[in-house]
């Protein structure tokens, strides 16, 4: 376990060195200082006031920045060492590939997770110093949302870096995954439901093993129980759970699902040639 916190502690200190995080930093603090600038908690736009639309609002755009960054900044992690050759060097000393991968995970983890729910605690600080009521069960839920979200695309991006060895080739299917998942894979639903007439309930369902997608709907629901905003399609998802259990499936589903790709990643890693 030393070796693994070693490891873990190495790559959160050359992360925190790196120019990506501190751009990663102050794109997430500067968008809650500019969300106060705005005046975005004195104003209310249908129902939506203080803190609540605050967070509404980071939460949307966390949807779209925080997979790409984390793919970006962590799909190298394995492949820009095998480049360097500090992966070589690292397994001379007495580490095991098990500690230096899952080490390398809790690691890149703390520094992609950090930022981001940082910037939610200061806008809860800044709120409660105006005197604005806090939602705390909405900052909560978040913050285990942001949890799942954050292990994810963490899981996806190892995954990847596992078994490419060319730092250039990982990025590109990075952003080809990202694409894919934020609006690809709507505008092919949304064709395929129109050509082939297919099952609605079909089409929903493939809509919510999106990670993405199901993020983006357990945070309108926090907001919208009855997910009013989204039309027809909410009918489809409250008949088939409550509210509550979906949120609590939108926490879970992607945290399994980032643990299952950082798992074959694992698998794959201790197969493949390491250099």
């Amino acid at each position: 376990m030393k070796n693994l916190y070693l490891i873990a502690y190495l790559d959160l200190k050359e992360s925190l060195r790196a120019k990506w995080f501190l751009v990663y930093s102050l794109v997430f603090g500067g968008l809650i200082a500019l969300f106060f600038i705005a005046g975005v908690t004195e104003s209310q736009v249908m129902g939506f006031s203080g803190l609540s639309r605050l967070l509404l609002m980071y939460i949307q755009i966390t949807i779209v920045i925080l997979p790409i960054f984390i793919l970006i900044t962590t799909v190298r992690s394995i492949s820009g060492d095998r480049d360097s050759h500090i992966l070589e060097y690292m397994l001379s000393f007495p580490i095991s590939l098990k500690q230096y991968y899952w080490g390398k995970v809790i690691g890149r983890f703390i520094t992609v997770y950090i930022p981001v729910i940082f910037a939610m605690i200061i806008a809860v600080a800044y709120g409660a110093f105006k005197g604005a009521a806090i939602p705390w069960d909405i900052f909560f839920l978040y913050t285990g949302l942001l949890f799942a979200m954050s292990a994810t695309f963490l899981g996806i991006a190892f995954f990847i870096s596992s078994f490419v060895k060319s730092s250039e080739v990982a990025l590109g299917i990075a952003f080809f995954i990202w694409i894919f998942l934020l609006a690809f894979i709507d505008i092919a639903l949304i064709s395929l439901m129109l050509q082939q007439r297919m099952n609605e309930g079909l089409i929903i369902f493939i809509a919510m093993i999106n990670p993405m997608e199901i993020f983006r709907v357990a945070a309108i629901s926090l907001f919208d129980p009855e997910l009013t905003v989204m039309g027809p399609v909410a009918y489809y998802i409250l008949d088939a759970v409550s509210q509550k259990t979906f949120v609590l499936l939108s926490i879970l589903y992607p945290l399994i699902l980032g643990l299952l790709f950082a798992f074959f990643g694992y698998k794959i890693f201790e197969k493949k040639d390491l250099v």
